[in-house]
């Protein structure tokens, strides 16, 4: 996550044990999303249930590019007011892996290939740690690229001479590589 992770407790203590919980179902939804934003997360009792029983309410809130809040949330009814604090969370996390994966589903299935418009190129110079590079292209041209614009987050998988697949649009300096896709990773010599 690019923000650090933010925990809120409302009417509910705060525990070391149910701290770690969240940070390391929040680490496991940053490992199975590489790209979300950020992740904030709320713990509370509803106020209708302040002087008698359990119940407790668990909000995920995550941002996730290119725009997208999604949020998961899970609540122990009245009827299952002996459900732990734990289990709520499990699944309010559970919730929002789902929505994760229903989202990854969609993203992938949008973008639509258009063979007339790719074009093959190799990685011509790489700079892992700014997050760009460049692309020369079969006909000798070099086009940018960046970190945002390589499919799969494959982008720490590249190297200089690997074969990918892009569709080039105008940039604000000139041609650049949206959409590219990593086809042909060299053999280490």
């Amino acid at each position: 996550m690019r923000v650090p992770l933010e925990i809120t407790y409302r009417d509910v203590p705060k525990t070391d044990e149910i701290d770690a919980l969240i940070r390391s179902k929040a680490a496991k939804l940053d490992q199975f999303c590489d790209h979300i934003i950020s992740c904030r997360v709320a713990v509370e009792k509803p106020h209708e249930f302040q002087q008698s029983g359990q119940p407790h309410r668990v909000r995920i809130e995550m941002r996730v590019p290119p725009g997208h809040t999604l949020v998961a949330k899970r609540e122990s009814t009245e009827g299952e007011m002996h459900t732990d604090l734990h289990a709520t969370i499990r699944q309010a996390f559970d919730a929002a892996r789902r929505q994760l994966e229903k989202l990854n589903r969609q993203q992938q299935g949008r973008i639509k290939s258009h063979p007339e418009q790719e074009t093959s190129a190799i990685v011509e110079k790489l700079f892992l740690q700014e997050g760009y590079g460049f692309l020369r292209t079969t006909l000798g041209r070099s086009i940018y690229f960046n970190k945002n614009s390589v499919l799969y987050g494959d982008f720490e998988r590249m190297a200089i001479g690997a074969g990918v697949r892009f569709v080039e649009e105008d940039g604000e300096e000139g041609p650049q590589a949206s959409t590219v896709q990593l086809i042909d990773k060299p053999a280490r010599g």
